[in-house]
């Protein structure tokens, strides 16, 4: 039986409702195919349900079955290519139907773990994952170019301050200009709930939407998330948590101050965009710019 939340993804729209239907005739498939048994309840994330195994072997892992979308389209071939260098190791995959099987990690991420103190693990990570990227992955560049004309477009009543606005898209069309945007692959989604604890390493990562990037473009997820715990000093604890990554992964201040802007500002152009947009979210996106170079 599906858990409650991944059937709840059906409200989303037609396409969520009709991957959810298929997803237990799928899921069956694929446990005969692949020779898995079952072991324990399955768990899910926004766009995904992971089902606790065991193979042939009895070797302990997990099921993993997304939702069929561009960003999860190069998760296997970003696991594939890090080959468990400090990421969850590929066992197998089926791109066409999203599937994966994946070594099996515990449930312990850095979310409990002192924000400094992660952001550091974090960034310890960078120059395993930051490999030359294969030519298979769509360039940032390209992203950014998009985004950054969309930016452009806001109107000045549009309730971000318009200096930021104009700030972001400088920066971006600097960006796209550069040669050194494209050519490493990063994961773009590392934040705390995306490391996990395991048995063969103390920290491994799990869940990239790879983009052939710029390590600089890794730090922003590390700032807005955790948001509660910075009540009472939020700019100074997003300071803290942008200067101890850069400097425990050795990155170039200035170059990772500008992709946080850029960034922020895209994901509050993103908000702006929907029907009825959090305003609380946008706030924040503004606020971490801010925050990064006051």
């Amino acid at each position: 039986m599906l858990p409650a939340g991944v059937l709840a993804m059906a409200a989303r729209g037609p396409d969520w409702a009709a991957w959810v239907d298929r997803l237990p005739r799928l899921l069956r498939d694929l446990l005969d195919e692949w020779s898995l048994t079952p072991e324990g309840d399955p768990v899910h994330g926004h766009c995904a349900l992971v089902l606790p195994v065991r193979d042939g072997d009895a070797t302990a892992a997990v099921l993993k079955v997304g939702w069929p979308h561009d960003e999860a389209e190069h998760e296997h071939l970003a696991l594939q290519h890090w080959h468990g260098d400090g990421a969850v190791l590929l066992l197998r995959a089926d791109p066409r139907r999203f599937a994966m099987l994946l070594e099996r990690l515990h449930p312990t991420d850095l979310t409990d773990h002192w924000d400094l103190e992660a952001c550091e693990v974090v960034a310890g990570l960078y120059a395993r994952l930051h490999v030359p990227a294969p030519p298979q992955l769509r360039r940032l560049s390209s992203y950014v170019e998009r985004w950054t004309d969309r930016l452009g477009r806001l109107p000045r009543s549009a309730p971000v301050p318009h200096r930021l606005v104009e700030q972001a898209v400088s920066l971006g069309r600097s960006f796209v200009a550069d040669e050194a945007t494209d050519g490493t692959m990063v994961h773009t989604d590392l934040h705390y709930e995306n490391v996990l604890a395991a048995d063969r390493e103390p920290w491994l990562v799990i869940d990239p939407k790879p983009v052939s990037g710029d390590p600089h473009y890794e730090v922003a997820p590390l700032l807005w998330n955790r948001w509660d715990e910075l009540e009472g000093d939020v700019r100074g604890g997003v300071r803290r948590r942008f200067h101890a990554t850069v400097d425990a992964a050795g990155l170039d201040e200035d170059r990772a101050r500008d992709w946080v802007v850029v960034r922020m500002l895209h994901n509050a152009l993103w908000e702006l965009e929907e029907a009825e947009p959090d305003t609380a979210w946008i706030t924040r996106c503004v606020t971490v710019a801010k925050a990064v170079q006051d």
